[in-house]
């Protein structure tokens, strides 16, 4: 029988060998030991088998093993002892050790059956060991005693500490929650042995977040514990939780974590404007959509619950103006709507709300979650260029219209309070023609040459208007001018046309005739009996008809019939054609054989010498022609005299004032001497300005020139353009009117004074340098004799 060497497992060996006993009888096949059925060997079996006969009872007595962890002395520690009732303390029994940890963890002294730990134990690392104990024969080495499995067990002693394994923790909780709301759970775990005493019973407990939160000491589950927490006040929180076995008592072992709670945010405060009036400003030229100014209403929330929709609620200019949000930055964005104008109105007030979209219903009672502020926009005044009424012009005009005839009067203001003074011109890109002028202070639109519909059948031109006192201020108007047709052109044929009439032809025949080009009423036959024509006015086609029969070749062979082509207009045009008719011979379908005109018919093919000889006739002309131009042209080549043969002197005199000596290019002396060599040296005056719009430039406002006098001049401009050779080649005339309006007034000597009365003349003083030989003159002097 196996033994302990513990006296408090006696009562337990005891029972234990009853046990074994009975087992023994049961089944003699087996070794029953600790619960456990090992099979025996074929040995083993034999030897049990004669013991058995010989009524030996079962001599292994057993128990488990307990040693506590963590032994801290110098000694291996003595865990038990195994002994066999064979063993006679002479030694002849040696007990041998195997299984886990063996030989390494535990030892066993082979005479007494001592066994030791030479190791520190963990329970926390492994809490048991399954063992074999054997007793042999030291002699024979052969089994005194069946081999047996017993475990050593490790007994926990309160070692580790509780330990938070997923912390440190991250949690929220909304802002005013109510008392109570649960945040987060912690865990805290404690390695030593549950189901032995209380190391391992953990209690959780608060070291920090009081007076904010609390936690429950059995689940570790926190919870708020103060009402009304404001987000906005205090943000973050830091909770240090602890966990401490033995159930909290005095000399258990604690652990720590800390948990970092944030408030989130919820919709518990209102936007409000920071100031209840913005002042901004707005040029009147502003485009439609650009941005005039910002307003902020500021919300202590964040996210979704601080997002603003701004919206116009009230004022004057609620369809003048709108307003936008900014995502991103939540402002709202005033914006032109539609176009500004100082003159119309300086200022507009605005009402702007701000408010929340997104509410929560257990917060309305902090509200109104909106809020308002006013907006005073000044509108500020810039030059705006001038402006036509109306922004187009559509005019017809009859192509037969005098030049110097005013199609349309071209209106535009200045949209400015100055109301500035306006002259008008034509961008001479959209007319090179030249076909149009505009009277620079009225804007009446005339013709300055003649129209002709057939040539140009629309004008598309632009008209300009400057400010007096600000030429960058350019406004313009499309005029489009649509040129109406006259009957000025008379009816002609379209092309040469030859026609042929059979000599077999009887009286009554019709042949085709001609196509007029323009056709627009009767052909009317002159200077023949034998033929007539008449016309057909639905293709506007001619045909000849024979008045008698019987034509011969040979008596005449060729008709020259005069036609008298007229249209239908008013006034009625004609213009006359001649057609040819060639008399042939014709079989008796009336196809034509043969017609002895040699002009009309020409041969089929040429021989090669007779083409020689047309193309050496044609040569010879060529050269003749050449020289006949050539003789032209040395026999008419003008006496041009050298400048260094020109010695005489030319004396020029006359009475006005006129440019001095700067005045070179008044009258180019050479086109005397040579007529047709002068248009190819015209040149343009450097010190006059170009055409007649300087007129009305000493002209005032309030004048208007009369049309007759437009008429007149355009028509005199007209002529001078368009005939080179009429001298001067490069004068300016310039044509003014006289009375009311007249910057001289009346100069004729009609409504003189006729009396012998003294007249004053000191206004000649005030007419500036040009009048001052006359101030001389006339002028009042003072009784020193100094002319005043």
């Amino acid at each position: 029988m196996w033994t302990s060497g513990r006296m408090s497992n006696a009562k337990n060996l005891l029972g234990l060998g009853i046990s074994l006993y009975f087992w023994g009888l049961m089944d003699l096949t087996t070794t029953v030991l600790s619960g456990s059925a090992r099979p025996l060997t074929e040995g083993q079996e034999d030897n049990l088998s004669d013991k058995l006969h010989q009524r030996m009872k079962r001599s292994w007595v057993w128990n488990q093993f307990f040693v506590l962890e963590e032994y801290t002395g110098t000694d291996p520690l003595y865990v038990g002892k195994l002994h066999s009732d064979m063993d006679r303390g002479d030694g002849s029994i040696k007990y041998i050790l195997s299984g886990e940890g063996a030989g390494i963890v535990f030892t066993i002294d082979d005479t007494t059956g001592d066994i030791h730990a030479i190791q520190r134990l963990d329970r926390e690392e492994r809490s048991q060991y399954t063992l074999r104990a054997q007793a042999l024969d030291r002699r024979t080495g052969r089994p005194m005693e069946p081999e047996s499995e017993f475990i050593i067990k490790i007994q926990d002693i309160n070692d580790n500490e509780p330990k938070f394994l997923d912390g440190p923790y991250v949690a929220s909780v909304p802002e005013m929650s109510p008392v109570g709301t649960s945040v987060i759970q912690v865990t805290a775990t404690d390695a030593d042995d549950p189901t032995y005493g209380n190391s391992a019973r953990v209690v959780y407990s608060i070291l920090q977040g009081q007076p904010y939160f609390s936690v429950d000491s059995r689940t570790g589950l926190i919870r708020t514990a103060l009402m009304n927490m404001d987000r906005e006040a205090k943000e973050y929180y830091e909770v240090i939780i602890q966990a401490k076995d033995m159930g909290g008592q005095l000399g258990g072992l604690a652990g720590t974590t800390t948990v970092n709670i944030t408030l989130s945010d919820v919709n518990d405060n209102p936007p409000r404007f920071p100031q209840k009036h913005y002042q901004m400003s707005v040029l009147e030229s502003a485009p439609i959509s650009s941005t005039v100014g910002r307003v902020v209403a500021k919300d202590l929330d964040e996210g979704i619950n601080a997002e603003m929709k701004y919206s116009l609620v009230d004022g004057d200019g609620l369809d003048v103006f709108d307003i936008n949000t900014d995502p991103n930055y939540q402002v709202g964005i005033i914006t032109v709507r539609k176009p500004l104008s100082f003159e119309s109105k300086k200022s507009y007030t605005l009402k702007v709300e701000g408010a929340n979209p997104h509410l929560e219903m257990r917060f309305l009672n902090l509200g109104p979650f909106r809020d308002t502020t006013t907006v005073h926009i000044s509108v500020e005044d810039v030059d705006e260029p001038p402006v036509f009424e109306p922004s187009f012009y559509f005019v017809e005009v009859p192509e037969d219209v005098e030049i110097g005839t005013t199609i349309q009067i071209i209106s535009a203001k200045d949209p400015d309070v100055t109301n500035n003074s306006i002259r008008y011109s034509i961008d001479r890109s959209s007319d090179p023609g030249r076909f149009f002028y505009v009277d620079i202070t009225s804007g009446a639109l005339m013709t300055a040459r003649p129209l002709d519909r057939e040539d140009v059948s629309w004008h598309n031109i632009t008209v300009l208007a400057v400010e007096l006192n600000n030429p960058s201020q350019v406004g313009s108007v499309s005029v489009t001018v649509k040129v109406l047709d006259v009957n000025d052109n008379a009816p002609e044929f379209a092309r040469f046309y030859e026609a042929f009439v059979c000599e077999n032809a009887k009286a009554g025949q019709v042949r085709n005739a001609s196509n007029a080009r323009g056709w627009g009423g009767d052909a009317v036959l002159h200077g023949d009996t034998l033929l007539s024509i008449y016309f057909l006015p639905l293709d506007n086609t001619a045909w000849i008809l024979t008045r008698r029969s019987g034509f011969r070749q040979h008596e005449q062979n060729t008709f020259y019939l005069p036609i008298l082509i007229s249209d239908n207009g008013r006034p009625v045009l004609s213009s006359t054609g001649t057609l040819t008719v060639h008399v042939c011979s014709c079989d008796d379908d009336g196809m034509v054989m043969s017609c002895n005109a040699e002009a009309y018919v020409l041969p089929v093919s040429l021989s090669r010498g007779a083409l020689i000889a047309i193309l050496a006739c044609i040569f010879v002309l060529l050269v003749l022609v050449l020289l006949i131009l050539s003789m032209r042209r040395q026999r008419k080549q003008p006496y041009i005299i050298d400048e260094e043969e020109n010695i005489h002197e030319n004396i020029v005199r006359y009475d006005d004032e006129g440019g001095g000596e700067e005045d070179t290019e008044a009258f180019d002396i050479a086109a005397m001497w040579n007529p047709r060599e002068a248009q190819l040296v015209v040149k343009n005056r450097q010190d006059m300005l170009p055409e007649i719009e300087s007129l009305s430039r000493y002209v005032p406002q309030a004048c208007v020139m009369d049309n007759n006098v437009h008429n007149y001049v355009l028509a005199k401009l007209y002529e001078a353009d368009m005939d080179l050779w009429a001298p001067p080649f490069d004068s300016l005339q310039t044509y003014m009117f006289e009375g009311n309006g007249s910057v001289a007034e009346s100069l004729s000597s009609l409504q003189s004074v006729t009396t012998d009365s003294d007249q004053s003349y000191d206004y000649l003083t005030d007419w500036g340098p040009r009048f001052k030989k006359l101030a001389e003159m006339y002028g009042a002097t003072d009784s020193s004799g100094a002319l005043w």
